[in-house]
């Protein structure tokens, strides 16, 4: 995997055994807690929900296109998520490339959501 995009971390498969056994929510909060937005962000997005009762993948009720906890839009990150090889279906793959993002871009491709999270603590 292509480090140089969002200094994805070095013991990913560890890092990613960890997060199975832990609850969406736990994940999040474990994964993100050193940028507390993005843990609202993913409060505001998903409701910390990756995958539905049915074992589906979470998508957007305004853009299908919206997958998981991160809501990461595939039509305009499909591509390059791949070129990281990130499966944007996998919980700890979307966040990983959710990180990625925010590192580029910070917290703009959620602004939609912005009225949820923008007055919490972590936007201070």
């Amino acid at each position: 995997m292509d480090t140089a995009y969002g200094h994805i971390a070095t013991n990913e498969a560890l890092i990613a055994e960890t997060l199975e056994e832990m609850t969406t929510e736990e994940a999040v909060r474990t994964y993100f807690s050193d940028i507390p937005v993005m843990i609202h962000i993913a409060r505001c997005e998903s409701t910390f929900r990756h995958t539905l009762e049915d074992g589906s993948v979470l998508q957007g009720r305004v853009d299908p296109a919206d997958t998981g906890v991160m809501q990461i839009n595939k039509r305009y990150h499909e591509t390059t998520a791949d070129t990281l090889g990130l499966d944007l279906d996998n919980l700890y793959d979307n966040m990983a490339y959710a990180r990625n993002l925010y590192e580029r871009q910070g917290v703009q491709p959620w602004s939609a959501s912005a009225p949820c999270w923008g007055k919490t603590i972590a936007m201070r």
